[in-house]
């Protein structure tokens, strides 16, 4: 096993965050289908593992960063640790705005519109925040998210308010438009990998690249559209089906998004003041699992063995030689006295 390369473009921050949303999802289907009486505060407990995550490393890494300051002077330390500022205050707002939904699922004495507002605050800032990262090559996938559906957290508590009595598909038209120039995205990562397929001067490497990139993004947009065309049916009484099945396809995209952290890349190196990518991190805080990483099992083991006590013999006898040649040599001169 190669474990440095398999980890060596391995994102953590996205796996926690996709695992988390995998598990939230089936929990929160089966607590709507009364499969599960457990309480939303029971319920949203892979939600506060995530945010807990995001608490915790962003002290570690500004503990670190204040106490050992030569650190900061690394390449792009300033704008990595201003980075996960900026994240650790977009998920505290949004931590404020899982409370409410869990509060209000609970007790149900607030409006859903008061419930959202934490939440069109974030999409408001994230455009700003998307532009800053755009400058200084930073991702921004939850901020992009925020940014192109703040109309439509103001639809969905407008909704469930009973301000507008709305059909559920016409609620949904502010991410059936996203969802179409996502499909449109789509459409061009398959064709430019079709492209790159029957081009003679491109790489094997770089043709596998498009492929797996068309492949993974198909498996993330379409999914999301099923999911969302039987939330609408299913909401609006079209369809009688176990909201478990209609979250179903949604773990599909969760999946998908997990296998892709592996190839992710990125990440924040103050994150639990790593100040490295993940690989390395762990590699060498862990010698064992370097030492276990680095080594190349063979099948033919004692062919193997054997060529390796012939080479340290081979070397052993080279260095017996050198030693012969360089020992001093020195010249006895006798001299007789004559009578």
């Amino acid at each position: 096993m190669n474990l440095q390369s398999l980890f060596r473009d391995f994102n953590p921050s996205k796996f926690i965050v996709h695992t988390c949303l995998l598990i939230f999802t089936a929990l929160f289907a089966l607590r709507l289908d009364d499969h599960l009486q457990w309480s939303y505060w029971c319920v949203f407990a892979p939600i506060w593992v995530w945010k807990s995550f995001v608490v915790l490393g962003a002290t570690v890494g500004s503990y670190v960063w204040w106490r050992y300051p030569h650190f900061r002077l690394e390449g792009e330390a300033y704008i990595h640790y201003k980075s996960m500022l900026i994240s650790l205050a977009l998920h505290l707002i949004l931590l404020m705005f899982e409370l409410l939904v869990c509060d209000k699922l609970e007790s149900g004495r607030h409006l859903w519109i008061l419930v959202f507002i934490p939440l069109i605050f974030i999409s408001i800032v994230s455009i700003a925040v998307c532009i800053w990262a755009v400058k200084h090559d930073r991702s921004f996938e939850l901020e992009l998210f925020c940014a192109v559906n703040v109309l439509q957290f103001i639809f969905l508590a407008l909704r469930l308010d009973g301000f507008i009595s709305w059909s559920w598909e016409v609620v949904f038209v502010p991410l059936w438009i996203v969802m179409c120039l996502s499909l449109v995205g789509v459409l061009y990562t398959i064709i430019f990998a079709g492209i790159l397929l029957r081009t003679p001067e491109v790489t094997a490497q770089q043709r596998r690249a498009s492929f797996q990139s068309a492949l993974g993004y198909t498996f993330l947009v379409i999914p999301i559209l099923i999911f969302q065309v039987l939330l609408a049916n299913k909401l609006d009484e079209e369809i009688k089906m176990a909201f478990i099945v209609v979250v179903s396809p949604l773990f599909v995209s969760f999946v998908t998004l997990i296998l892709m952290s592996f190839s992710a890349k990125g990440g924040n190196k103050w994150w639990f003041g790593m100040r490295k990518d993940f690989c390395s991190f762990v590699l060498g805080a862990c010698p064992l699992l370097q030492e276990y990483a680095n080594i190349a099992y063979n099948t033919d083991r004692r062919r193997a063995s054997a060529g390796v006590e012939l080479q340290s013999a081979d070397k052993q006898d080279m260095r017996i030689k050198k030693a012969d040649m360089l020992k001093p040599v020195l010249l006895i001169v006798s001299i007789e006295m004559p009578d």
